[in-house]
């Protein structure tokens, strides 16, 4: 028989990826998602399909009883994910996160199906130490414009674990470091789209700060590798997905300028509050317990992206 998955936050960037891989496995997939921040165009080539459904919803109003009962899978990414979208949608953000993270483990409790949260490297705040391993409980300003995001998270894996621990929900939690690739919105507001963006617009890149702040860039098609082999464990713990190789956002405009083969003045402005000055993830258990690491280097991932949003933009008629 077909395994049923049901992935809210579906028609998102990494979402609307896993429906991609899921479906080309044979299986039969949910996708939830109120497009809030999601796409129509990320799910469009799936709609006409049989195995595919498209629950437009936002799961936090949710009927839980209403999407039946035989799922073998649920995969809970629904939420704001970058700055400018969670600053505008605050309230939103903490109850997709809370509310919204109960009602797919209830699903997920009556099904008795496999369950995975996809948190964040934001939970570790602006670390104290770097890289960060799971086992650091983090540097978070409790109160801050980016708290709505960062709490949000933290007390959805609290309530992973308390469901696992209170009713054995078979749960999983990745924390994502920065991920980029096909399907970001440029608009998005993270720092990759915004140097395509920009590149591709003939403006200058803006860094904020000095852009001696590092993160570590993931292409997609690894975090996707990533998590369904995460799928496939009975780990309970929290792990790191993420590439371990740390850029300076300085370096990453220079890497930016030689993939698009322009050359872009760049244009320094205030820091960010509460931006991390470190991120770079350790990856130990993913590479023990996963197998996995990053195959794709940032060269490559950056290229394939910068195809992506060039065509994606001629079609409609935007360059």
């Amino acid at each position: 028989m077909k395994k049923k998955i049901l992935i809210s936050g579906g028609a998102g960037f990494i979402g609307s990826h896993l429906c991609d891989y899921y479906i080309q496995k044979g299986c039969e997939v949910c996708c939830i998602d109120n497009l809030c921040t999601g796409s129509m165009d990320n799910i469009q080539h799936l709609l006409a399909l049989p195995d595919f459904k498209l629950i437009q919803q936002d799961i936090t109003l949710l009927d839980t009883t209403s999407i039946g009962d035989s799922f073998d899978m649920v995969l809970h990414l629904a939420s704001p994910a970058s700055p400018p979208d969670y600053f505008k949608l605050p309230l939103e953000t903490l109850r997709v996160n809370s509310m919204g993270t109960e009602k797919m483990l209830d699903i997920a409790k009556r099904c008795n199906a496999k369950f995975l949260f996809s948190s964040t490297s934001e939970v570790y705040g602006d670390p104290s130490f770097s890289p960060q391993p799971e086992t650091y409980w983090g540097n978070v300003n409790p109160v801050g414009l980016r708290s709505v995001y960062d709490e949000g998270k933290r007390y959805g894996e609290a309530i992973v674990m308390a469901y696992h621990r209170k009713y054995n929900t078979d749960t999983r939690i990745i924390r994502i470091f920065n991920t980029y690739g096909e399907r970001m919105r440029l608009d998005d507001g993270r720092v990759i789209p915004n140097f395509i963006s920009q590149i591709i617009s003939g403006k200058p890149l803006t860094v904020y700060g000095d852009g001696k702040q590092t993160r570590s860039f993931c292409y997609v098609n690894d975090l996707i590798e990533g998590i369904v082999r995460m799928m496939e464990t009975e780990h309970h713990i929290p792990v790191n997905l993420g590439n371990a190789v740390e850029y300076t956002i300085i370096q990453l405009a220079e890497v930016v300028q030689k993939t698009s083969g322009t050359t872009a003045k760049i244009e320094f402005m205030p820091p960010l509050e509460d931006d991390p000055q470190q991120r770079k993830p350790d990856i130990s258990k993913a590479k023990q317990l996963l197998n996995w690491e990053p195959n794709i280097s940032l060269e490559e991932g950056l290229k394939r992206t910068f195809i992506y949003f060039r065509s994606h933009m001629k079609k409609k008629g935007e360059a």
